[in-house]
């Protein structure tokens, strides 16, 4: 904001080599090779660290695996063991994960303010000119490069009565001090889903509001409207369905919420629980720190502007991450930052980000992993392509587990190469039964030799994957890997 965003005296200014802005995964750029670097680390967050491990990927799985053990009754029960679900401790499982999680985070702000060549900032900051940065306070920071990694926050939807209503994200609601009786979740992505599944899991009487007919609209048909069938059969789906209003009101339980919903033909009811959660997704923080006054573009829905290595449109200033990358992924995030750490310390020989395979998970359950193309992705594109398609219940271990059907793998080929374009999971383990095939496509591996090229674990849950691998109907095998 620079001039009337401050009171008092003249503001102190200071000049580094380095400026970071984000405390997640830009915060492991510096290392021993940045030990000659005057370094500012810039972060106006409530918990050090970042979206990842203080209100994302680590405590939400930390979540997800209590609620696995949870739904064991349901799946023993046809297997011919019955066990039972005694209690669920919302207290003792919150208590577990923030009391790992925050110690880290502590730890994690507590040496980088301790780091000899690193000031650490914890305040919000804008630029107000070219390469010059000003902080809440007034400090200003001038630095010969910069790195926005400021990350993204919740998107919240305009919906009447909203600012008024107590409700939770994904940022505050496995805080809660107790596990509500009854939750409604609005959103369909992969926030809706976890969430679902922990809370139905844990007990909670859950209903999800959706916008659209089904669940995971990004992931392949056959996997999307699969999971929305499954995950209804344990919740309360909504689909088709649109917030019209959302007010405070009273539960059984104590405060709660009731929220208006209209269906697809107009119609309008009314949903009342103890908890909303809104789960609408996430937009990156770009817009927060007035990049156009240092020669910074912003382009489609706020994202930063990234060549092939990570630079933005302003000479000497990276991004990464959730501000810069649609994927919104720990894993992209992380691999962007070796990326710019490589071109800091390498800035006459720098290295490309790769961005040909990211593969992605949903924890929820079943779990859904994907990598590569959708199927209706392909036909956009007018790629010829082959299907190859093997549920788990087709496999030895299927039997064991009592597979139905539900739970498959879908891949999709090239049949003149034999090269993945495209790979599709939903069933127990997915997130790690992809890794061969994320392996395959980052390497060139074609999927015949893939196949057979190796020996695979009989009678492993992975023979799915080479089943699935097996079923493509390939133009020609690789000599020697005879089919």
């Amino acid at each position: 904001m620079g001039v009337g965003w401050h009171d008092g005296p003249v503001p102190e200014t200071h000049h580094v080599d380095l400026c970071i802005i984000g405390s997640g995964s830009g915060n492991s750029i510096p290392d021993e090779r940045f030990d000659d670097w005057r370094i500012a680390l810039v972060d106006d967050g409530p918990h050090f660290g970042g979206t990842c491990l203080n209100v994302g990927c680590i405590p939400t799985k930390m979540y997800v695996h209590p609620a696995d053990l949870a739904r064991m009754p349901e799946h023993a029960a046809p297997l011919g063991v019955d066990l039972t679900l005694d209690q669920v401790h919302w207290d003792a499982i919150r208590d577990r994960i923030f009391g790992r999680i925050d110690p880290i985070s502590a730890a994690g702000e507590r040496y980088r303010a301790e780091s000899p060549n690193i000031m650490l900032f914890r305040q919000h900051a804008r630029f107000v000119s070219d390469k010059t940065l000003e902080l809440a306070d007034g400090t200003q920071i001038t630095a010969d490069r910069f790195v926005l990694a400021a990350g993204s926050r919740i998107r919240i939807p305009d919906v009447p009565g909203l600012a008024e209503t107590p409700y939770e994200t994904s940022d505050t609601v496995m805080r809660l001090a107790e596990l509500p009786r009854e939750m409604i979740i609005a959103g369909g992505g992969y926030v809706a889903a976890e969430f679902a599944h922990v809370f139905s899991a844990y007990g909670t009487k859950v209903t999800v509001v959706v916008r659209g007919d089904r669940l995971l609209r990004h992931e392949d048909d056959d996997i999307s409207y699969r999971f929305t069938r499954l995950l209804g059969e344990r919740v309360d789906l909504r689909l088709q369905h649109t917030l019209c209003s959302v007010r405070p009101t009273a539960t059984e339980a104590g405060p709660g919420v009731s929220v208006e919903i209209a269906g697809p033909d107009g119609t309008r009811s009314c949903l009342t629980a103890d908890v909303l959660l809104v789960a609408t997704g996430r937009i990156p923080n770009g817009d927060l720190l007035d990049l156009d006054r240092t020669g910074v573009a912003v382009g489609e829905n706020g994202y930063v502007e990234v060549d092939d290595y990570q630079r933005t449109t302003a000479d000497g200033i990276f991004a990464l991450g959730d501000v810069s990358s649609h994927c919104q992924l720990k894993h992209v995030a992380n691999h962007e930052a070796r990326v710019v750490q490589y071109n800091l310390l390498h800035p006459e020989a720098m290295m490309k980000a790769d961005h040909r395979f990211i593969p992605h998970a949903v924890f929820s359950s079943p779990q859904v992993a994907a990598v590569g193309l959708t199927e209706t992705e392909a036909m956009d594109r007018g790629l010829d392509y082959v299907v190859g398609l093997k549920p788990y219940a087709d496999t030895a271990y299927g039997w064991a587990m009592g597979e139905t059907g539900d739970h498959i793998v879908k891949l999709l080929a090239d049949p003149q190469t034999a090269q993945l374009i495209g790979a599709h999971l939903i069933g127990p383990e997915a997130s790690s039964l992809i890794q061969p095939l994320i392996q395959a496509m980052s390497f060139g591996l074609r999927a015949d030799e893939l196949a057979r090229g190796q020996y695979w674990i009989h009678p492993a849950m992975a023979e799915v994957i080479e089943n699935a691998v097996l079923a493509l109907p390939l133009d020609h095998r690789s000599p020697g890997n005879p089919a």
